[in-house]
């Protein structure tokens, strides 16, 4: 049976293990969980999805068939070097820490299989949009296993490892660019006489109807757009308020400082 060992027990690492755990692919009694000094977090873990509990860390990590590297990136370094005498040379590497480089984690490491993914917390809810990519040592069979694990926690996608900076940028902090947005449609909604709960609900059923019609894929978010927007009415209305107050460069600039900020991270590890 395939051990997992995460370490780390933050907000990522919570979300992949509830999404495993209640998609069945693992049994809580083969996923361990440590970190670095946190045990009220371990003990939260392990009370809600019966997950073992790392005491002997570097005897969990010999044992581990695959190692889940979920710290957060100004605690990798440390992390990494304390792990490497320790790690099973088949173990397999699954590295979700923002913008380190495969080949870094190689240095630290040695030569291993490894894997980068980019998940988000929506995992927990089993709708994450992960991206991977690997290095050579992978196998096919191991590709299967970490694609098959993935999928009980959303859609998975491959891509270079160069593009998982603005993966990162796009659905990894995805979920918090959406709830902001949530948050002030909502206030402006609550501004303008809707009750709270009345605004959430139609925010929501809103924002999901519109996600299924591009998911349909039968037309570009562009044609989509103008489908709705009558020349003169309410909704042309509103687009020239986002236009004049310039939303589209907002979300560019968005996008570029989260990529840049994940490229930022890798040199400083690095360095």
């Amino acid at each position: 049976m395939t051990k997992i060992v995460f370490v780390g027990a933050g907000a990522m690492a919570e979300a992949i293990i509830n999404g495993l755990t209640k998609g069945n692919k693992i049994s809580p009694e083969f996923i361990h969980v440590t970190n670095k000094s946190d045990v009220s977090q371990l003990n939260y873990l392990k009370e809600t999805y019966d997950v073992q509990i790392v005491c002997e860390q570097k005897k969990a990590i010999t044992e581990a068939n695959i190692i889940f590297l979920a710290m957060k990136p100004k605690d990798a370094n440390d992390a990494l070097n304390s792990l490497a005498p320790y790690i099973n040379k088949d173990a397999t590497i699954i590295s979700v820490i923002a913008g380190i480089s495969i080949q870094t984690i190689l240095n630290s490491l040695g030569n291993r299989p490894i894997a980068r993914v980019m998940p988000n917390t929506s995992a927990a809810v089993g709708m994450s949009a992960s991206a991977i990519c690997w290095n050579e040592l992978i196998s096919d069979g191991s590709k299967l296993l970490i694609i098959d694990l993935l999928e009980s926690i959303g859609s998975v996608k491959v891509v270079a490892e160069e593009d998982l900076h603005v993966v990162t940028a796009l659905s990894g902090s995805g979920p918090a660019y959406f709830y902001y947005f949530a948050e002030q449609f909502e206030s402006a909604a609550i501004k303008y006489g809707l009750e709270k709960g009345d605004a959430r609900q139609l925010f929501i059923q809103t924002m999901e109807g519109a996600a299924q019609m591009l998911k349909n894929g039968d037309a570009e978010p562009e044609e989509l757009r103008r489908r709705v927007t009558s020349p003169g009415g309410t909704t042309e209305a509103g687009l020239e308020q986002l236009m004049a107050h310039k939303v589209n460069e907002a979300i560019f600039a968005c996008i570029q400082a989260a990529q840049n900020r994940s490229r930022e991270l890798g040199k400083l590890f690095e360095s």
